[in-house]
């Protein structure tokens, strides 16, 4: 089963179980590097949490994610369209002020992300800026039916390498924020166009 499958088949519970998490602490700090009404593209935006908020704080946003459910769900949700789309298919330039990719990039293999990475500072307009959180650690390959790219401070340190043009502004580990999965660590970084 590829990661698309397996939203496609678990939407329901998969937006159950993230939508109504609070994560303004993370919101807060993405939206402190943009300026007011800024245009956001939610990379992967899952149950739409994140557009809502981002939507609801006076900025615009456009909203994509792989899975056909997902995309419908979060349509619902938000009110806004949401486009069914792949990572590797973003194809703009100097369109957006921020890109917010939250535990979603996550899915694609090391190998392939240097590349997306470059689609997304190209997508970024002058200072821009790049939200995008990986689970903390060494793993690569499949893990309860979804693939996933775990990174560390020096995994990613080797990635950014790849992509020129990209500045990292922080880097921060955090507690899974879901209920009972605090042991589980994340990997937080903001990164800007230059």
């Amino acid at each position: 089963m590829n990661s698309i499958d397996y939203y496609d088949k678990n939407a329901d519970s998969f937006a159950e179980s993230t939508v109504s998490i609070d994560f303004h602490d993370m919101q807060d700090k993405f939206l402190s590097y943009l300026p007011s009404g800024s245009l956001i593209l939610d990379f992967g935006c899952g149950s739409g949490r994140d557009t809502k908020y981002f939507l609801e704080h006076g900025h615009w946003v456009e909203a994509i994610d792989g899975s056909k459910e997902m995309c419908r769900r979060a349509g619902r949700y938000t009110g806004i369209p949401v486009r069914q789309m792949l990572f590797e298919e973003l194809d703009v330039k100097d369109r957006y002020d921020g890109i917010w990719a939250c535990s979603s990039i996550l899915h694609l293999p090391f190998d392939g992300l240097a590349d997306v990475m470059k689609k997304m500072k190209t997508a970024l307009k002058p200072g821009g800026v790049i939200y995008a959180s990986f689970k903390y650690g060494t793993f690569e390959g499949e893990r309860n039916g979804r693939y996933f790219t775990d990174l560390t401070e020096d995994s990613f340190a080797e990635l950014i390498r790849q992509v020129k043009g990209l500045r990292l502004e922080e880097q921060w580990v955090t507690s899974d924020a879901r209920p009972g999965r605090a042991e589980e660590k994340w990997l937080n970084l903001i990164l800007s166009k230059i």
